[in-house]
């Protein structure tokens, strides 16, 4: 008589792995100040992009292409960095990566034309699909009913970085002087990826620690197998795909929208995404994480996405600036709401040792809705110019049950059992 095949219990695999795995006190408080440093770098220079774009006499189409190239090197960058992470260890690919970063500013400061600028920024965004690496560290060394709470302090440091960021570097920049006028915010974002590297080599532990547990050598595509198979992941990387292409494409399409409907100009387009950058941090960092550990990870995916449709939704008969800068302000709250609960599922739902390739896979979907939601914005725009903000409600309504359907069948945190 044969006997049935010990089946171990993916849960408890995952709890355990967190437990067993020892990580600095400060390593939570340690990678949010990476992120921040990081994208206060990154956010110094995005504002400036289509000036130095234009100093080396670039027409419209490869300046959109010098934005995109991040985005679609992130795309690429996030699978294969999380699953190398899952392989050889978290610390040593977040110092691969962010190196890359300093790097690539630092070349970027230098770049003699408008390609060697664009293989630049592919670069750059190939180094910066880090996103998953950190998010493994996390899900390696967080008890499962507290990740949500972790994740959206992470996101609240992205916002925060973003604000404070474009703020910097346009004090630094000199447009008059050509290129070379942008090499000084240029090497302070080489230098803060630097001190972000120093960081990581004094205060941050290894969490993936291979000797104690059995290493499993995945290929890249396999994950791609278990997006398709899981319906708990393929939902919610669906998920991830659809309200980022929303949002994003309103976004991106927003300064544009302002103009025409308000005559706003750049200076007032510049204080609505200040107010809409507070508003999101606030939420991530007071509100998503004790919000979903009390209600619930997919009630608070869900309230997210329907307050996402609400804000986009109400911006075609907003009556003037104050209005347009709350909805604005609601839109983003509902992404904060909603982004951590998203990958605090995928964790709790992954294998234990291929957290870092499965969640790179969801930010890579999070990078292709980057560079398909604007194309599909600018496109709709010429027709109707609320045609964004109609399109972004109406994908993600359906999507809301969706969110509904993965939260039913995802396995629950152990408080909520």
């Amino acid at each position: 008589m044969l006997l049935p095949r010990h089946r171990p219990n993916r849960r408890r695999m995952s709890e355990d792995a967190r437990q067993t795995k020892p990580a600095s006190p400060y390593a939570a408080i340690a990678l949010t100040a990476v992120i921040f440093i990081n994208l206060l770098g990154f956010g110094i220079i995005i504002p400036l992009l289509p000036f130095y774009a234009k100093s080396f006499d670039a027409p419209a189409w490869q300046i959109a292409l010098i934005f995109s190239a991040y985005s679609i090197g992130s795309f690429f960058g996030e699978p294969l960095w999380g699953r190398l992470s899952d392989r050889f260890g978290r610390k040593p690919i977040l110092i691969l990566t962010i190196t890359g970063n300093c790097l690539c500013y630092l070349a970027l400061a230098f770049a003699p034309n408008i390609l060697a600028a664009f293989l630049i920024r592919l670069v750059g965004g190939l180094a910066s699909g880090n996103g998953a690496v950190i998010q493994g560290y996390l899900a390696d060394v967080t008890p499962p009913e507290k990740l949500t709470r972790q994740m959206s302090y992470q996101g609240a440091a992205w916002n925060v970085g973003m604000i404070v960021g474009p703020s910097l570097g346009g004090i630094l920049a000199n447009p008059d002087a050509g290129p070379e006028g942008f090499r000084l915010p240029l090497f302070v974002a080489s230098a803060l990826a630097g001190a972000c590297v120093l960081a990581i080599l004094v205060v941050i532990r290894e969490s993936n620690h291979r000797r104690e547990v059995e290493v499993r050598r995945t290929r890249l595509l396999s994950g791609l197998k278990d997006m398709v198979e899981n319906p708990v992941l393929g939902r919610l990387m669906l998920l991830s795909f659809i309200v980022g292409f929303a949002f994003t494409g309103i976004e991106s399409i927003f300064g544009l929208w302002a103009n025409e409907r308000f005559g706003w100009t750049p200076r007032e387009i510049g204080v609505c995404f200040a107010f809409v950058g507070v508003a999101a941090a606030i939420s991530q960092m007071f509100l998503t994480g004790p919000l979903s550990e009390r209600f619930g990870e997919g009630r608070m995916l869900a309230v997210g996405m329907s307050l996402t449709v609400l804000g986009s939704g109400l911006l075609v008969v907003s009556p003037g600036s104050a209005a347009t800068i709350a909805l604005m302000c609601v839109t983003a709250v509902g992404q904060s709401v909603a982004f951590p609960n998203v990958a605090s599922m995928i964790s709790r739902t992954a294998d234990p040792h291929r957290q870092g390739q499965i969640q790179g896979l969801n930010n890579a979907c999070g990078a292709l809705s980057r560079v398909a939601g604007p194309l599909s914005a600018g496109l709709v725009f010429p027709l109707n110019i609320n045609a964004p903000f109609l399109l972004g409600a109406a994908l993600v309504v359906p999507a809301i049950f969706l969110a509904l359907s993965a939260s039913r069948l995802a396995p629950r945190p152990r408080s909520e059992v």
